[in-house]
């Protein structure tokens, strides 16, 4: 069989036009991450799901969703051969056959033949495979162009980050150079992962980033095992709730498509001014750092602003450290449960953690409330304590949270 593709393309239009011509059926070309490269001419025979891939330059996230459950994906970046999908009309998906493309073990792009009013021959198979082994070539100068513009983007953000760049015209200035509009508002996302990130791993993680279309990243950037994240912030009612929907979107596909359990998220304050973006970097790193010493207690915290008195701890921690601080009344109520083999320590702590309310801390401790009130009257003469001075009572819970730290 003749192979028609072995011949020059002043572009990727020129190419999917002709692999249009030879399969007779309409034909898209997508990036890796699923981005609309090139798309040929059709007439009405078409499908909502082409449609859309059009019309925003991408497939939209909900077919992209299904084929991941259908597992036609997944065998697409195992296997170089065309692989047949059947229509879906749930999702607009009409019959079609897909292949993708190859950089030696990666996969840089998908061909994608859609099948109205017939079905790829064997021979238009085989057809299908040279065209894919000659798309390499058109695709390989697009990937490298793409690898320059990464490497631009990721000193531009670290420059961000660290608060190199300070001047706001200089600022707009690199996001015009690399064809980003600067959101009104932006948030900073560091997700931290049990250990350093692979390589494979990153691309793993850069295609959830490219393919969701929830939220828009802006900018991002690997450091050993965090992944940073600069988004934009939609100006809605309860913008918290959107940045929480995509982190938890985010790590559920981790886990659902990649295995990668036990991710951290810190997240900043939401910001206007991109010469804060330093701040909000530290921010988010704060809130990692708290949720790995105080983890229990911050299980579900993901943002600064949600952190509360937790922010200062961190200064406080380091104060103590200095100073050599210890609770007199902490220290008395520890010397007497170890001597009396008792446990009025933790009864103040959980007395404490659920906000002096007797029933749940009755609840939590499984005694009687008789039993509580006893233990409280001792704490209070064995610690020298006054429950009814809220400055006292706010020593004692921050003490109680610290003290594992300073001992």
């Amino acid at each position: 069989m003749k192979n028609p593709f072995k011949i020059s393309f002043e572009s990727l239009e020129e190419f999917v036009d002709v692999v249009s011509q030879q399969l007779q059926c309409p034909i898209t070309i997508e990036d890796a991450n699923h981005r609309l490269l090139a798309y040929s001419t059709h007439d009405e025979r078409t499908d909502p799901a082409r449609i859309a891939t059009i019309i925003g330059r991408r497939v939209p996230e909900k077919v992209i969703n299904q084929l991941w459950k259908e597992g036609t994906i997944p065998a697409l970046l195992k296997t170089k051969e065309p692989i047949r999908i059947k229509s879906m009309d749930e999702i607009g998906l009409g019959n079609r056959v897909a292949i993708s493309i190859w950089k030696q073990d990666e996969v840089i792009g998908f061909i994608w033949a859609l099948e109205i009013d017939k079905c790829l021959s064997e021979n238009e198979m085989g057809l299908l495979k040279n065209a894919a082994e000659a798309g390499k070539n058109e695709l390989l100068q697009l990937h490298v162009r793409k690898r320059k513009n990464e490497n631009r983007s990721q000193e531009f953000f670290w420059q961000l980050l660290t608060g190199h760049l300070k001047v706001p015209e200089t600022i707009n200035e690199q996001f015009q150079a690399l064809k980003i509009t600067p959101s009104p508002c932006y948030a900073v996302i560091v997700f931290k992962f049990l250990h350093g990130i692979t390589r494979k791993e990153e691309q793993q993680i850069y295609y959830l980033l490219k393919t969701s279309q929830h939220l828009k990243t802006m900018l991002h950037t690997v450091d050993f095992n965090q992944l940073i994240l600069l988004v934009a912030v939609p100006k809605v009612d309860k913008p918290l709730d959107e940045l929480n929907h995509f982190i938890t979107s985010f790590t559920g596909k981790l886990l659902e498509r990649y295995k990668i359990t036990e991710v951290q998220v810190g997240a900043s304050s939401i910001f206007e001014d991109y010469q804060q973006m330093k701040r909000a970097y530290q921010e988010s790193l704060t809130v990692l750092s708290i949720k790995e010493k105080f983890s229990a207690e911050t299980q579900s915290i993901f943002y600064y602003q949600k952190l509360g008195i937790y922010q200062l701890f961190d200064v406080i921690l380091e104060k103590y450290k200095n100073e050599g601080y210890e609770n007199q009344s902490l220290k008395k109520l520890h010397l007497y449960d170890k001597k009396h083999n008792s446990n009025l320590a933790k009864t103040l702590k959980v007395y404490l953690d659920n906000d002096t309310n007797i029933s749940e801390t009755t609840k939590e401790l499984v005694i009687h409330p008789n039993t509580l009130t006893y233990r409280l009257k001792r704490i209070s003469e064995i610690g020298d304590i006054d429950f009814k001075d809220p400055n006292q009572k706010m020593m004692l819970y921050l003490d109680g949270k610290l003290e594992k730290y300073l001992r």
